[in-house]
């Protein structure tokens, strides 16, 4: 009971919201709504946690559905992008070199007795990473010769982002 109630809670029903927005980037071909819908979804993923912190509501469970909601709206985003000629094969990597190299750190993590303790949570460098994927998906609708800058920003956060993740771990392996 407890634990529907915190998936009903403000924080965790607008990170899930990413994923019906992620839904609606990929039925509305309208570069004016989907600018709409990106815009939504960099709001509701700074609502989300700015609730959680004020209400004193933060939980393991939310900040999951946090970067659940960011990965699912992202990847469908950029993959609707490169499919319809907004971005190319390179552009899309770059987006999400993060995301991949993450979640070679999760299962690598779970697959290492000494890091199957390390609880994963945001960091500051994979919340710019973020931040930075949202800006440039709104540049390739609004202004696509801007993209090219972006698509380097993002891979060079997402490269500070991978080492502070990877740091974090062996932090937590040489603590044991």
């Amino acid at each position: 009971m407890r634990r529907l109630k915190e998936l009903r809670s403000l924080p965790n029903l607008l990170s899930s919201s990413r994923v019906a927005l992620a839904v609606a980037f990929v039925v509305f071909a309208r570069t004016d709504v989907r600018i709409v819908v990106v815009m939504v979804a960099m709001a509701t993923d700074y609502l989300d946690g700015f609730f959680a912190r004020r209400r004193g509501s933060a939980t393991r469970v939310g900040a999951m559905l946090d970067a659940i909601g960011d990965r699912f709206f992202v990847l469908l985003a950029v993959s609707v992008l490169l499919f319809e000629g907004g971005i190319t094969t390179l552009g899309y990597f770059l987006m999400l070199i993060r995301d991949i190299m993450t979640a070679v750190g999760y299962v690598t993590a779970r697959i290492m007795p000494s890091l199957r303790t390390a609880v994963f949570q945001s960091r500051l460098p994979g919340k710019i990473v973020t931040v930075f994927q949202l800006a440039t998906l709104l540049a390739v609708l609004l202004r696509p010769s801007a993209t090219m800058p972006l698509l380097l920003v993002v891979a060079a956060t997402s490269v500070w982002a991978t080492i502070d993740y990877t740091w974090y771990l062996h932090t937590v392996r040489v603590r044991k």
